[in-house]
This record gives structure tokens, sequence and C-alpha cells, in this order.
């Protein structure tokens, strides 16, 4: 009696990305999460035998599709989006989508990749520019969202293919468009920082291939106008000794330049950075201050803008930094900062 079994390669063989192919592709990943929820980790020896020993292929998606979904949310039914546009799945929208229709999760992520295959060619035509894996799935995450239009006319977009730093322009560009029916909306702030997060990851310094390590000199350039002496005010009792300090601090002066730039280049002042438990305690540090940088994603700096009116630049901050802010700008700063988990904190000082 012959076997009704397949084969996998068969299915590659043939696979041409067809809607009734990519329909029966989401059944199947159903079917074996069903039996086994862990063999499709990217934990998996298969997985890592597939990307070469664990090296992630340069056009792999996923990091777009996880940010998608996460932002999109799943809806199986057909409604009306907020922009009036008939919607169903993970943010699918198109002529045959009806409100009141029904799709199944299956069909959800069948649509959902082949809409992110269509947002990636549309990236990889507008972007002339050589990209990170990370940052085509972040622009890819962007364009999902704005329009293929939007991503043509942005400035982000010329100024990428213009050859300016690609880590400056989307720290500078993408955070701009928050905005819906000309108001800020804070889901468009944080969904633009996760983008500009996973822009982000994996690269360097802004200026310079050598990474800002605890032993680098105090002139050492951690951003291109922020210097490793003025985060420990210039002090040895205030140097880094662990990897995870220079990394939150990192991202902690690449917002500083943010505000310098929207700022027309004033220069940062910085007046509080690192500070050892003795010298927490010292100052009155509060025992628990994000300024002692004592675990991952733990940190803070206090500053200012040289010529600028600190109010403006606490207002500015509150609507461009989603963690840690304190609003010090009656004393003359801002504070500045993270905390495990990341969560969105304000107060007074």
């Amino acid at each position: 009696m012959p076997s009704n079994k397949i084969r996998l390669i068969d299915l590659f063989r043939f696979y041409k990305a067809l809607p009734h192919q990519m329909a029966s592709i989401g059944e199947l990943q159903e079917a074996i999460n069903k039996v086994n929820p862990h063999i499709l980790g990217r934990d998996q020896e298969w997985f890592k035998t597939w990307s070469q020993a664990g090296k992630q292929d340069e056009n792999d998606l996923q990091p777009a599709l996880d940010l998608i979904k996460k932002w999109e949310g799943l809806r199986l039914e057909g409604y009306i989006c907020p922009a009036g546009v008939p919607t169903i799945g993970y943010g699918h929208t198109g002529p045959t989508v009806k409100e009141g229709m029904k799709i199944t999760e299956a069909d959800a992520e069948a649509l959902l990749l082949s809409d992110v295959e269509r947002f990636a060619r549309a990236v990889d035509s507008q972007i002339r520019v050589p990209l990170s894996n990370n940052q085509r799935c972040a622009l890819i995450s962007f364009t999902f969202n704005v329009g293929t239009g939007a991503l043509m006319e942005s400035t982000l977009r010329k100024r990428l293919n213009n050859g300016e730093n690609a880590q400056k322009v989307a720290m500078e560009e993408l955070p701009r468009w928050n905005k819906g029916g000309g108001n800020v909306l804070e889901g468009l702030v944080r969904r633009r920082r996760d983008e500009l997060d996973l822009f982000l990851a994996g690269t360097k310094s802004l200026t310079t291939d050598v990474k800002f390590t605890p032993d680098k000199s105090f002139d050492f350039c951690v951003t291109p106008n922020i210097k490793y002496g003025e985060l420990a005010l210039n002090e040895e009792a205030r140097r880094f000794n662990k990897q995870y300090q220079c990394d939150t601090a990192l991202m902690l002066c690449q917002f500083a330049e943010r505000a310098r730039t929207a700022f027309g280049g004033k220069p940062v002042i910085i007046t509080s950075g690192y500070r050892p438990a003795k010298i927490n305690a010292a100052v009155g540090g509060s025992a628990r201050s994000e300024h002692l940088y004592d675990a991952p994603d733990t940190g803070a700096i206090d500053f200012y803008l040289d010529g600028v009116n600190t109010y403006e630049l606490q207002r500015w901050a509150d609507v461009h930094w989603p963690y840690s802010l304190g609003y010090g700008a009656a004393k003359g700063f801002i504070h500045v900062g993270i905390r495990p988990g990341r969560p969105k904190v304000r107060w007074d000082y």
C-alpha cells in the first residue's frame, strides 16, 4: 500500500508564495505547535543547522513579523479601523476585506507574511544603501504602519540614500512619526521606540568602530559630542566597571544627542552621570537611584542644553523619552533614566 506521507523538501521545491500555499503552511504550523509548541523555536538544533550554527540569515523577516504582530494585534473578524479602512488579521487591508468577514489564524499568518514580503520589497527598492537585517526589518515595520508612499516622501529615506550615518538618521527621524490626526499618540511613540531599538540593535557607537568599554580613556567619544569623562564628571572614582553600564550609558547619550540636534546643536551639559554607591550616599541620592547603574537596563544622566530653556527641553523629552523622566527644570536640569523592565515613569524634583 503506497504511503500518503510527503517530504518537506517537496513543499519547498514547489512553493511559489501562492495564497493557498501560504494558508496551508499556516495550518501546518498550527498543527506542529499543537504537537510540540517548542519545535519551531530558534533554540532548536534544526534551526541552528538551517541558519548556519545560529547565524541569522541576512534576509530574515522574523524581527519585522514579531514587531508588527505586537503592535497590530490579531483580529479574526473584519472591522473598520480608526482610519475608516476595512481591516482583518494582523492589520491586513485590501479590496477583498469586508467588515464582518471571518478568517482563521492560519489565514492571518499567511496574509501577514504576504504583506511583510510586499513591504520588504518596497524597502529594498526605495533604500539604496546597505542595511543590516535589523535595520531592514525596523523599516519594514515602519513602512507597514505609515505606507510605502510615506516612506518614499520621507526625509528619513532621503537622508539614508544621501549617505548620512544610518544610526543618527534613525534616531532623529523615526520618533517624528508619532502623530495621528495631528496629535501625538502614545501608542505610536512606543511603536517608534521599538522600531528604533530594533534598528540600533547590534550596532556600534555612532562615531567609531571601537566598542565603548569601562577601560576607555575619558576622552573617548561615546557619541559624536559626548565624552566618557562627562558621564564620570572626569573622576576616576566614577569610572564604570561593568560592560552593561556602558551599554546603558550609550543609549542615554544617544538620546541626549537627539535633544542636541532637535534644539539646533546646542551643547549637552551633563550635571550628574554615574554615581557609585559611596558617592551616591555622600550626595544624598536615593538608595535605589538609577544613577547607580547597578544592574542591566539601569542608568541615568541629568543634563541641560546650553542656551536652551530647560522647561522647553523638559517638554520635548516628555514626548520623546518613553522611560524614566525626572522633571527637574525648576532646578536647571532634566533627569533621563531607565530601569529594569523599561517602565514609563514621571516625577517632580
